[in-house]
């Protein structure tokens, strides 16, 4: 891009955000233009923030966010974002699924961020391309739409769309947004402003543990515990799991002890139990298929281990959550 480019209006970009959306989804948008602002001396970005029906939004966090607007498909700029959370089916119907369809073509890039990938999956507009979505939900979001290619990477960019797995792989995006249009040394000082090391390429896999410094610390440790990720359909022996991640049996037990303060079983059954309670909470499948997805040969031994880690039992925490929704 030449310095005339630079120089010329600032990119403009549309968001727009649906109640029950995270706040960290938005400041991962908002604040990485902000610093580029910043960090620039000048405007590179302005954004105008809308919502389906252009009213304030309330987000997860029970933050209420004042919008500019109401999203139509006359909006237009550069960049449209799209941010989802929780229950989209109640916050975007019919109407915004034909204005999301017929808007994205007055913008070069157009993305969706966490539940933001299923409103782009519902308006057709991937279809054929290779899009992400949060981890807890890529089987799911893959199932939905067959004519999506689906990957677990962190962030993906598919031509003009690109779909973002979470807040943290959305600041990624973000970078990587701000790099392509204004160079790495804007894009790496933005990053320290935020004390972000910026280490993450798009193609790398989501995890659904953060381990933080223990990644680099114990990397037999990680190596052990990504195969209980990958394997919380089927869990193993604690034998073979350590035979696959190259060491004894008693060695593991230990790394785990002195890291976690747990045994390498009982973390796994959390892992498990972690997994189950996501999809009590937050899906409508059956007892008995998340008894399954979570590597339980019985519906009865899934509801007395559940009932025994959070004190009560699958249901009840499906009805609690029901009313309170």
């Amino acid at each position: 891009m030449s310095s005339k480019q630079i120089a010329d209006a600032p990119v403009e970009v549309v968001i727009v955000i649906l109640p029950e959306s995270s706040i960290m989804s938005l400041a991962s948008v908002l604040d990485p233009m902000r610093a580029a602002n910043r960090v620039a001396g000048r405007m590179l970005f302005r954004w105008t923030i809308l919502s389906p029906d252009g009213q304030a939004v309330l987000l997860t966090c029970g933050v209420s966010i004042a919008v500019d607007g109401l999203f139509s498909a006359r909006a237009a700029g550069d960049f449209l974002l799209v941010i989802g959370g929780f229950n989209i089916e109640r916050h975007a119907g019919k109407m915004f699924t034909a204005s999301l369809q017929a808007g994205a073509r007055n913008f070069s890039v157009v993305a969706g961020i966490e539940s933001g990938c299923w409103l782009l999956a519902r308006s057709g507009l991937v279809n054929g391309r290779t899009a992400t979505a949060h981890w807890e939900e890529l089987e799911d979001f893959a199932m939905a739409f067959p004519d999506v290619s689906v990957r677990a990477d962190r962030f993906v960019t598919d031509g003009k769309f690109w779909t973002s797995g979470g807040a943290s792989p959305t600041f990624d995006m973000m970078l990587h947004m701000i790099r392509q249009r204004f160079g790495s040394a804007i894009s790496l000082d933005v990053a320290s402003i935020f004390v972000y090391d910026e280490t993450h390429a798009a193609t790398d896999a989501q995890p659904l543990v953060s381990l933080g410094r223990i990644e680099s610390l114990d990397p037999e440790l990680t190596r052990a515990i990504r195969l209980m990720e990958r394997t919380l359909d089927r869990p193993l022996s604690i034998a073979a799991l350590a035979m696959r991640a190259g060491q004894s049996q008693r060695r593991l037990e230990m790394r785990f002890a002195k890291a976690l303060g747990v045994s390498p079983g009982i973390y796994y059954l959390r892992l498990r139990l972690q997994s189950a309670h996501r999809m009590v909470s937050d899906t409508r499948l059956t007892m008995r298929d998340i008894a399954l997805r979570c590597g339980f040969d019985s519906l009865s031994s899934f509801s007395r281990a559940f009932k025994n880690h959070y004190g009560e039992s699958p249901l009840k925490l499906r009805r609690n959550h029901d009313r309170a929704s």
